[in-house]
């Protein structure tokens, strides 16, 4: 946390110097559009120096979301509107097991199984990636 409250000083001077650089501008400037758009968002842009919960940068978002963003072209080729939104669907349900430590090819495996072999609608809370147990092995040790 002594990190970022040094990086409050820091993080004044820019915005002090953003409002006065803006002014110098010709209202109807890209850089001076840019400048306001980032002096109206001070506070959202400077919450991580004071809270330690949240991150200077959005990395981790867009790390979980890059195999969506790659995939996107391939979704051209989706066939119709109801086949992109199933493999959006698709996406959605392997980044989640991601996102809960859960190997999504053990996951859908597993849950396919159980659906294939009659689980009750009523207890699908129970095929959700978060609740995955990884199935005993039936390898003898």
């Amino acid at each position: 946390m002594a990190h970022r409250a040094a990086l409050i000083p820091l993080l004044e001077g820019f915005f002090t110097w953003a409002q006065a650089a803006e002014r110098k501008l010709s209202a109807r400037s890209d850089l001076a559009e840019a400048l306001r758009y980032i002096i109206k968002r001070r506070t959202a842009l400077t919450r991580f120096a004071t809270d330690a919960r949240l991150e200077a940068d959005n990395n981790i978002a867009e790390n979980a979301i890059r195999c969506i963003a790659l995939g996107r072209r391939n979704w051209l080729f989706a066939g119709s509107h109801s086949g992109g939104e199933r493999a959006a669907a698709m996406y959605s349900i392997l980044q989640t097991a991601k996102l809960n430590g859960v190997n999504p090819q053990a996951y859908l495996t597993d849950t396919l199984t159980r659906i294939a072999a009659g689980h009750p609608i009523n207890r699908i809370a129970e095929l959700m990636p978060w609740a995955f147990q990884s199935p005993p092995s039936d390898v003898a040790a």
